[in-house]
């Protein structure tokens, strides 16, 4: 199966470093600059060992040591040692500085991208396995990146700088270090093959692990509460195991790779001491030159044990990298038409003409859905769970397009309205509340953030909140967490009525708004809602039928399909399903 699986992931490998090569192109200025100081750390590096042998060549034996040379060359050695060290902390700099703006890059286009994805990828894929391709994915990528530029250039100018050193001093012996390099090569290619896989499944259940706690942890309450503890700590559990076993064969495969070079790399240093010293007797080289080689030797082979980190490494990043590409490469939101219409201020006539929808093909939801919808009507979607209510009010806000037929506001097409202006006419209360980590005030003023103090405040009193927002510790400027903290699920949902009452858009959809505040406040808060309607279109999703007996419209839903409409007097009298649902809610009354 690993076979099967090999080749593609090998041929995804080079597509991911194709990308990571046109990320790094904008920034091919200060790679030339970094690429320019590792061939001068390396050239200098290189010459240190023609010194030392010179230097070497300087102590024939006792009492034979010109040390007027040997002081000169040693001074020599200072100043390629220092040159060297401010050439290398310069490259260094460079690498981290564009390490660091191509992750940045990469990140913002990921993040870019999420906001972009339609509601069906982000409701089909968990959120926690989101926020790790973006946080933790584009981590491990500009670790392996960093090593790349600060491993990888300098690995190879030294490769090929010590062969050109060594074939000037003797190109026998050089040519013996040539011949078994490939074996070091082969070495390092078979592994490296052998951890992309394990890298790759390593990053994807790390996302599957941020992916369930962030499940478990946000929904606390309701794990302790049907406690599901144990269950949870077994799932747990279980992606940690195979997260443990990825991650231990991947170590495996890249631990290996280090002590197998060197291996094979002392085999290069000992071919090299036996040849030079066996010629060094013969007198066709100095003592001094074959010090020079075998230091060269030792350099030669180094770059390599480096190198087969650098790639574990590089193919760590690379697994990595894919799963953010991935994200980054989904096919966003349908752009809008270049002549999109800006609609500036609807009037609030809704029309749903023959619409079909459903979430997957093979389970069809709404079916020929007609309604024609007059500003200022106030129409209620009543009926069972399931039945499609939510579902209009997603279509209707074009979180999701129809499969067929159409919706128009004000006679157009949604489709042809840019998705700001329509939203700009909708305000949306949902029984699900949203809030954001900031301020009171400025989570009430989020669809109008120039709102002012007053404004806002009287926001919140025709909301009936103002009252516990002055018993919070600063007012209207205390903080809250996100999902909004300590307040109760009743407070929640105050603030986003407020929210909307500071907006007042024509269309109101109301979905479950009162569905988490006591009796005597949502009577109230009806009182309000019922002025703010007034003249503007509404569409009210409610389970409890005693709100929307006023309703100018009760559509009753079933299976996808409007089985009745009226009034509330005149669905009961035709004692249909809605005078069932009614009568099961008031069987006692």
């Amino acid at each position: 199966m690993s076979s099967k699986k090999n080749p593609m992931s090998n041929e995804q490998s080079r597509e991911t470093l194709k990308r990571v090569l046109r990320s790094i192109r904008p920034y091919r200025g200060a790679v030339l600059l970094s690429l320019a100081l590792a061939l001068v750390t390396v050239v200098l590096t290189l010459y240190v060992p023609i010194l030392t042998g010179r230097a070497v060549d300087q102590i024939l034996g006792p009492g034979k040591v010109d040390f007027s040379a040997l002081t000169a060359i040693l001074f020599r050695i200072l100043w390629v040692v220092a040159l060297t060290a401010l050439a290398q902390w310069l490259m260094n700099h460079i690498n981290n500085r564009i390490t660091y703006q191509v992750v940045k890059d990469i990140r913002t286009q990921a993040f870019g991208r999420m906001e972009e994805l339609p509601l069906s990828y982000i409701d089909s894929h968990p959120s926690g396995d989101l926020i790790s391709r973006i946080i933790a994915d584009v981590d491990q990528f500009s670790e392996g990146l960093l090593m790349g530029f600060t491993q990888l250039f300098t690995g190879v100018l030294t490769i090929l700088g010590t062969l050109i050193f060594m074939f000037s001093i003797h190109p026998l012996i050089a040519l013996v270090v040539v011949v078994l390099t490939p074996l070091s090569l082969f070495v390092a290619s078979f592994i490296a093959k052998r951890t992309y896989v394990m890298f790759r499944r390593q990053s994807e259940t790390r996302g599957q692990l941020t992916a369930l706690t962030d499940e478990m942890l946000g929904n606390m309450k309701v794990v302790q509460a049907f406690r599901y503890q144990e269950r949870a700590c077994r799932r747990f559990q279980e992606i940690n195991s195979r997260l443990a076993g990825y991650s231990l064969r991947a170590t495996f495969f890249s631990s290996i790779t280090n002590p197998a070079t060197r291996f094979v790399n002392s085999m290069v240093y000992a071919a090299v001491g036996v040849t030079g010293s066996w010629t060094a007797i013969r007198g066709l080289m100095t003592v001094g030159e074959l010090t020079s080689f075998l230091s060269y030797a030792n350099q030669y082979t180094k770059p390599f044990n480096e190198i087969s980190g650098v790639v574990t490494e590089l193919q760590n990043a690379l697994a990595s990298a894919a799963r953010v590409f991935e994200l980054i490469d989904q096919k966003p939101i349908e752009p809008e038409p270049e002549d999109a219409v800006e609609l500036k201020h609807a009037s609030g006539q809704v029309d749903l003409n023959q619409v079909n929808f459903s979430y997957s093909p093979d389970k069809p939801l709404i079916e020929n859905l007609n309604l024609h919808v007059k500003p200022g009507q106030r129409i209620a979607l009543v009926g069972p769970t399931g039945c499609g209510k939510t579902t209009v009010i997603n279509l209707l806000m074009r979180f999701y397009d129809v499969n067929s037929g159409s919706i128009e506001m004000d006679g157009y097409d949604i489709r042809r309205l840019t998705r700001k202006s329509l939203r700009s006419n909708y305000g949306m209360v949902l029984q699900e509340t949203w809030l954001k980590s900031g301020t009171i005030r400025e989570n009430i003023a989020y669809g109008r953030p120039d709102a002012s103090l007053e404004e806002v405040i009287q926001a919140a009193k025709e909301a009936h909140a103002h009252s516990f927002i002055k018993r919070m510790p600063q007012g209207y400027d205390t903080l809250i967490g996100e999902d909004g903290g300590n307040l109760s699920q009743g407070q929640k949902q105050l603030l986003c009525i407020a929210r909307v009452m500071l907006c007042l858009p024509p269309v109101l959809i109301l979905d479950e708004a009162t569905s988490s505040i006591d009796t005597r406040t949502e009577i109230r808060v009806q009182q309000a809602f019922a002025r703010m309607m007034e003249g503007r279109t509404s569409f009210i999703v409610a389970h409890r039928l005693s709100t929307i007996r006023e309703a100018d419209v009760i559509l009753v839903m079933k299976a996808g399909h409007i089985v009745e409409q009226g009034r509330h007097e005149e669905l009961l009298k035709k004692n249909g399903f809605y005078a069932e649902i009614y009568n099961s809610q008031f069987a006692v009354e």
